[in-house]
Parts: C-alpha cells; structure tokens; sequence
C-alpha cells in the first residue's frame, strides 16, 4: 500500500468518526439515540449529500483506491464482531424462567408470525415490486424480508424500558425477555438462510442441505449449552489470571475471532458467531457485567460509531428511495407486529388493554439490529439497494416512535405493575 493510500485510509476513518461523534451528540441533545446520528452522518458522507455536493472529492477519498476499500471494509467488519458481541451481551437467558407463558407466547408468536407474512407478503405482491433479485430464490427472499419484520431490537428496548422506570417491573421484563425468544428465533434462521446463499470457493466443502442445517443446529446447541455452563467459571478464571481490562480485552478479541472463524467455517455469517458468543457469556454473575462495562466502553467509542456511519454510506438514498415500497414494508412490519404480539399475549391468557399494546410498541422497534440485518442482506446480494433504503428508514421509524408510543399507551401508569388492576394477569415467579 503507498503512502498516499495510507493517507486516504486514515482520513477516510477520521472523517467517518468525528462525522458520528458530532451527529451522534446532536440526537443526543434530542434524547434520541446516537446510533440515529451516526446513521445519518453516513448519509451525509455517503453518495446521498458529500457525492453529489462534491462528486470529484468524493471519489478521490472513498472510491478511487481498491486496497483502501479493502481495508477500510475490513477495519469495518473486525469492528462490527464486538459490536454483535456487546448486543449477544444483552440477551440475558438468566431472566427467562421468571417470566412464565408470557414473554414465552409473546415472543413466540411476535417472531413466527411475521417471518410467514413476510413471506406470504413476497408472494402475494407483484414481482416488479420487489425487483429482480427477489425472482433468483423467492422463498430465501421472502424469508429474509420475514426476519427483517420479526426483528426487534434488543438494546433499544433496554434503553426505552430504563427511561421509562419498567426496566425491572413485570411489563419490562415481558418486553425484555420476548426479545430472548424472539432473537433465538431469528438470528437461528437467519444463519440457515444464509448458508444455502453461500457459494463454496475454491477448496471449500460444500454440504448438503441436511448436512448444513444440522452443523449449524448443532454449533448453536453446543454454544447454548456447554458454552453457557462453563462461561462463568471461564470468565471468573480470567479476571484472576489476566491484567485488568488490558489483558481481558485481548483474552476476549482472541475468543470473538476464533468463534466468529468456526462460524463462518460452517456457512454461518461471522457476524453470528460473534453475537453467539456474546449471549453465552451474559448472565447474572458479576464477570458478566464487568465483561459488559469494559468491552463496551472498548467498542462504542470507536468501532461502532464507524459501522453505523458506514452502513449510511453504502447507497444512495435519494436515487434508490422507493416511497411505495417503504410504504408497504414499514406498514407490514407495524401491522404484522403488534397483531402477533396481540395474539401471543391472549393465547397466554393476558387481557388486551393499552398495556399489552405497551409491549407490542416497544416489541415494534427493528433498531441497529435490524440495519445490520438488512447490511448483510446487501452485502451477500439478498436485496437490491431500493429493499435496503426500505428496510433502513422502518428501522429507524419504528425506533424512533416504540418510546412515545409505549409512553402514550401507559399514561401516568407507566412504573405500575401489569398485575394492578388487571385481574387476567398474575405474578410472574
């Protein structure tokens, strides 16, 4: 790499991170997350704003050099492997035996449903909708755009539950752990799709359909179960042999790597692996929470801010924004939503009233997890870039809106527990 490549890289980051710094401070003074900031500070460094104000500065920073691409999309990646790992973290399994039918049936229900709208909503809508793509493999299609209406994302539903004071009352741990089913769910499939779209290279393996889905069943019962009894005594092990966090931040890189590799050895995405990894070592136990602190504080600061702003860059918004198609993904994705999460509460014998549409809002929200979703999506040629628009702005709406919503549909009651005054529902033990 010549130096004038080396000089692009370095400005091409630091470009890229101060541009999430300010605009993720900017949301932040609107108590809006800064994820959203650093979204849209993509947007503006993208070919949206900067390629068409500047088109000549544009290409000579971010597309005249191969190898500063490479690099950058690999500095990228390595970043996006903690990322994924600090949202496994918040998939807390300990919690889910004290929620009961609930969350279960919610979760359940919440997940399943949409992923068969989705699909039923690619093959019952005109093909010239969806685009070329979609005709290649309909099914993978439908099912990609399922998952991308049954997501929800988890770390955004912390931070709306903490604000709103029911982070440990009975409606924020119903929200909370419906995520857990939800995420098992959709991450799981997410992988099986993933490996029948992947294309062996040159000395690579290929399975069998039969083969793969049992390799990667098998890699997330092993992960779910020898992982998740063992993590706690592995972490405790750590934090007295290693240096604090130095030590522990190089113990953790090592672990991420070597899973996200055997991940991506068996067809699934690395990027799952990672986030794998992360839910095996969450829990109850204070390692967990002190692994949590350290690797967040390592990770948001400098790699996730640089994704984000990355993932606004990848189109062009304007040329590639498609207002019938965001209407008919963001509609799908609210109705589908909250009329499975609905149906799971009054099949666990929950009474339909403005809490249980509480959760369904906050259930609603696709955040970061759902851009991700729809990155890779673009990256491994599921979707055409109209779809990724789409799927960017409903995540982003149905983020923005799960708060004030969630807030509204609680009133003044928003701290009271969900047995007050409704009879239909018990303590959860």
């Amino acid at each position: 790499m010549s130096n004038q490549d080396l000089i692009k890289f370095f400005l091409q980051i630091a470009l890229m991170l101060g541009c999430a710094l300010v605009m993720g401070q900017t949301m932040r003074r609107f108590r809006q997350p800064s994820v959203l900031g650093e979204l849209i500070g993509g947007i503006l460094l993208g070919p949206t704003i900067l390629g068409w104000l500047f088109p000549d500065f544009f290409e000579w920073l971010f597309q005249s050099s191969l190898e500063v691409g490479i690099l950058r999309d690999a500095s990228i990646k390595m970043g996006m492997l903690f990322f994924l790992f600090i949202a496994g973290l918040e998939i807390n399994f300990s919690n889910t035996n004290h929620v009961g039918r609930y969350a279960f049936f919610i979760g359940l229900f919440g997940t399943i449903l949409p992923i068969a709208f989705g699909v039923g909503l690619v093959y019952l809508l005109p093909s010239a909708l969806w685009g070329p793509i979609a005709q290649k493999n309909l099914i993978i299609f439908g099912l990609f755009i399922g998952i991308n209406l049954a997501n929800t994302a988890n770390p955004v539903i912390i931070r709306i539950l903490q604000d709103l004071g029911l982070l440990k009352k009975e409606i924020g741990l119903i929200t909370l752990n419906a995520t857990v089913i939800d995420d098992s769910i959709t991450w799981t499939l997410f992988a099986i799709m993933l490996s029948f779209t992947h294309r062996p290279q040159a000395g690579e393996i290929s399975l069998g359909a039969d083969q793969t889905i049992f390799l990667i069943l098998s890699f997330f019962i092993l992960m779910l179960t020898f992982g998740r009894r063992f993590a706690p005594q592995a972490l405790r092990f750590i934090r007295k042999s290693v240096s604090w966090p130095s030590g522990f931040i190089a113990f953790t890189t090592l672990a991420i790597l070597l899973v996200a590799s055997v991940a991506e050895f068996l067809g699934i995405h690395a990027f799952l692996g990672a986030f794998l990894l992360g839910a095996v070592v969450a829990g109850k136990h204070p390692e967990a929470e002190q692994a949590h602190t350290v690797i967040s504080q390592f990770v948001m600061a400098f790699f996730a801010p640089i994704y984000f702003v990355s993932i606004g860059m990848k189109t062009n918004f304007i040329i590639n924004f498609d207002f019938t198609l965001l209407t008919v993904i963001l509609l799908s994705a609210i109705v589908s939503k909250f009329l499975s999460v609905l149906l799971g509460a009054k099949i666990a014998g929950m009474k339909i009233n403005r809490r249980v549409f509480a959760i369904a809002s906050g259930l609603n929200a696709r955040g970061a997890t759902g851009i991700i979703l729809a990155g890779i999506g673009l990256s491994n040629g599921l979707i055409d870039e109209r779809i990724f628009v789409s799927l960017f702005i409903t995540a982003i709406i149905t983020s923005v809106a799960a708060g004030p919503l969630m807030t509204y549909f609680l009133g003044e009651k928003k701290s009271i527990s969900l047995t007050e005054n409704d009879p239909s529902i018990s303590t959860i033990q």
